[in-house]
């Protein structure tokens, strides 16, 4: 059994519930808590219990986390219209103050591993309150924008990079204090979300069904479909990328990525934190290509099996 730590974000693209109906529904993995952060008064707590209660595995724990950043937010988080993307009201589930470092110290000393899927805020918190939790612990991190995108890709770069600026400060402290996996951007964007996986998803649980009408929203609401048919390298009927689950499955320790020890070093350019292979880097575990159909297909089965 593999016992897994979420620390979310959970309320803004639609792959952090993906994420969440991944570990629920693999029956090797044990979620021990959920932690949220760039918080709103318990907003993504409450979307998180609510995700849950869906997928009738209330007794998860769930706690509100940081509602703020360490080194300043890049630029005000948001909420998706709950109304809209939830298809119901969701009412807020704040926690007592330090509620969400008490319950990922109670995981990690369960033996679960910590999958960052949000600003690494929390994690960052954790380590000054408790410092070298992190070096004996297994993290997982979706973010970093180390190499460069291949051809007929979208012109991103590192300074779009949410989960690593949104707190640039607590990315810095959380790379240095442990050894963590880093499931960078350009492996995570070749994982997609699509129209064709709709059908199967609608036909499932309500589980499903909600990771269906949520993907269907944030494509229309983000016009994907238009960057999809911009981009040569990008898949017909794009709805979003599964940067979340895809980070999810490493800690599983799904066999589709391929994971390298690189020398990584981390500078300010006056405002965001640069990611650089230089030969006096830290070596880092650093997910450098994945098999994207394949993930899509372990995803898609774990959610809605065929048949």
């Amino acid at each position: 059994m593999v016992k897994i730590h979420l620390d979310t974000d959970i309320g803004g693209d639609s792959d952090d519930v993906c994420a969440i109906a991944l570990l629920l529904r693999l029956p090797e993995v044990e979620l021990t808590g959920v932690t949220t952060c760039t918080e709103a008064g318990g907003q993504r707590a409450g979307l998180t219990r609510h995700t849950l209660d869906v997928a009738g595995r209330s007794g998860i724990p769930v706690a509100a986390g940081a509602e703020g950043s360490i080194g300043g937010y890049d630029y005000p988080p948001g909420i998706t219209d709950v109304q809209r993307h939830w298809l119901t009201q969701v009412e807020p589930a704040p926690s007592r103050p330090g509620e969400a470092l008490d319950l990922l110290l109670a995981s990690v000393e369960a033996g679960a591993a910590i999958v960052a899927i949000g600003p690494y805020t929390n994690l960052a918190l954790l380590e000054a309150a408790r410092p070298g939790t992190l070096a004996h612990t297994e993290v997982y991190l979706m973010g970093g924008f180390v190499d460069a995108l291949p051809p007929g890709m979208p012109p991103l770069d590192y300074k779009m990079d949410y989960n690593v600026q949104q707190d640039a400060a607590a990315a810095r402290i959380v790379l240095a204090a442990c050894d963590p996996v880093v499931v960078q951007v350009s492996v995570t964007l070749k994982t997609t979300l699509r129209e064709a996986h709709l059908p199967r998803l609608r036909a499932g649980d309500r589980l499903a069904q909600l990771v269906a009408h949520q993907g269907e929203d944030h494509g229309r609401e983000n016009n994907q479909q238009a960057m999809g048919r911009a981009h040569a390298a990008l898949p017909d009927g794009l709805l979003n990328f599964q940067y979340d689950p895809l980070t999810c499955a490493a800690a599983v320790g799904w066999d589709g990525l391929h994971i390298e020890r690189v020398p990584i070093a981390t500078r300010y350019d006056g405002r965001c934190l640069v990611y650089e292979r230089r030969p006096d880097g830290k070596p880092t575990r650093l997910a450098v290509e994945g098999e994207g159909e394949r993930f899509e297909r372990y995803w898609l089965d774990a959610l809605a099996p065929a048949g």
